[in-house]
């Protein structure tokens, strides 16, 4: 029994000197300075994790002047990065997409509006069905401009709800590109149970209360 309890002792000890090592990571993370992505052919990037990244991608495809939307992975500490690895959620890491869009048409100021207006804000470390640090919700920002007008528009919806919002704000790291079969996913699976249970009716509510700024084949 003594060697049991010693053993028990060395094994919660060793757990908590590696959440402490992560903790230190992830703080480090945060408060990194933030690297700004420069233009390709008078295209931006924008960074957002906001539950799975299958319901993100559609919903930002669906907005004019986003000319594509890319499932991967964000907001950790980890450099070696997969789907099982981040479901573990001890990497640090979140779902999140890299938004392609033409500042011309759609500016970052109204991407943060769809962010927020797709979404649960007030849901801690996930979306809808979806739970744990993986599926928390994350803005990235690339540089002051960017990092005031989130924190502007998650205090104005923080006062509109009376409510905390649930939203991290990260400086822009580093985006790990998803594996291949998470690209398109809902396009490519319309009829897969939870596309049909729980993205489709994400996309629909998002679209309901922004009309304006989709597609016009949406």
């Amino acid at each position: 029994m003594r060697k049991l309890i010693s053993t028990l002792a060395v094994v919660i000890l060793f757990s908590c000197q590696n959440n402490a090592q992560i903790t230190e990571k992830q703080k480090a993370v945060i408060d990194a300075k933030p690297i700004e992505v420069p233009l390709q052919n008078g295209k931006a990037k924008a960074y957002f994790a906001s539950g799975c990244f299958w319901c993100v991608e559609a919903v930002f495809e669906s907005v004019k002047g986003v000319e594509e939307s890319i499932s991967g992975y964000a907001g950790g500490h980890t450099d070696d990065i997969t789907y099982e690895k981040s479901n573990t959620g001890r990497t640090g890491h979140a779902e999140a997409v890299e938004i392609i869009y033409d500042p011309e048409i759609v500016s970052f100021e109204t991407l943060v509006d769809v962010y927020f207006a797709s979404q649960n804000p007030t849901q801690v470390n996930g979306q809808g069905p979806d739970n744990g640090s993986q599926y928390r919700s994350i803005i990235f920002y690339q540089n002051d401009a960017q990092k005031k007008i989130i924190e502007e528009k998650k205090s104005a919806l923080a006062k509109k709800l009376n409510a905390k919002i649930a939203a991290e704000v990260y400086p822009f790291q580093k985006f790990y590109v998803g594996e291949d079969y998470h690209q398109n996913y809902e396009r490519l699976h319309p009829n897969q149970s939870y596309i049909r249970n729980v993205s489709v009716p994400r996309l629909n509510r998002f679209k309901a209360k922004m009309p304006e700024v989709l597609k016009d084949n949406h």
